[in-house]
């Protein structure tokens, strides 16, 4: 088990702790419900090869980024709610990787990732400690994207700076997570997501590259029930 998933098991063993101690409180059919956390995303996937003319295994690797979300949800029935989450921008790192491994820093971009779920929470409303899985969809769009000296020296020598633009893209998401009562109002939750989701990434030279991000988020948020 890697150290991320060990984190996220300690951190839903807590809450499971959280919810002996707490008191019950409904989340209910007609119910809204809003939280404010902290979302950490990990690209899990990899890039194609830089189309020519290029090296072969020419490739980019995309690291972690944090960021706020704000979350709502609405409960359909008893069990069941739909969710929209929005986020401030994922500011993502853009590296070298492949025969380009150890460049260093390609370009920057930041990352909106609004999602839509319908959700199954288990247990009746007043337990104090409600798992739930959902199914829904994520649309990635992506902005200011910046490339560096160091992409207009692999793509461009000579020449004026290399600029690059990412294909905006709507995305299957998978979720899991738990949601512990504080008192009546207040609850605390820990969500999993995991998206499947490929990017096409255009360069000012003519290049293009695909980009399989399939980005896992991990989110921490409190919560307050209307």
């Amino acid at each position: 088990m890697n150290q991320r998933m060990k984190s996220v098991v300690t951190l839903l063993a807590a809450a499971c702790a959280m919810g002996l101690a707490a008191n019950a409180s409904a989340q209910s059919a007609g119910q809204f419900s809003a939280k404010i956390g902290a979302g950490k995303i990990t690209p899990e996937g990899d890039s194609g090869d830089l189309s020519a003319p290029a090296f072969p295994g020419s490739k980019v690797a995309v690291g972690d980024a944090t960021a706020p979300v704000l979350i709502v949800a609405y409960g359909l029935t008893d069990n069941i709610s739909a969710e929209l989450g929005l986020n401030l921008p994922y500011k993502l790192k853009l590296s070298g990787a492949g025969t380009q491994a150890g460049t260093g820093q390609l370009g920057t971009a930041e990352a909106l990732l609004p999602s839509a779920f319908i959700q199954y929470r288990f247990f009746q409303p007043e337990a104090m400690l409600r798992p739930f899985v959902g199914l829904g969809v994520t649309y990635a769009y992506f902005q200011k994207e910046t490339g560096s000296g160091k992409l207009t020296a692999l793509l461009n020598t000579g020449g004026p700076a290399t600029t690059f633009s990412i294909g905006a893209k709507a995305a299957a998401t998978l979720q899991a997570g738990v949601a512990v009562n504080i008192n009546p109002r207040w609850f605390v939750d820990l969500t999993v997501t995991k998206s499947k989701l490929e990017v096409q990434t255009r360069y000012a030279t003519g290049q293009t590259q695909s980009v399989r991000l399939d980005p896992l988020a991990v989110i921490l948020a409190i919560g307050y029930k209307f």
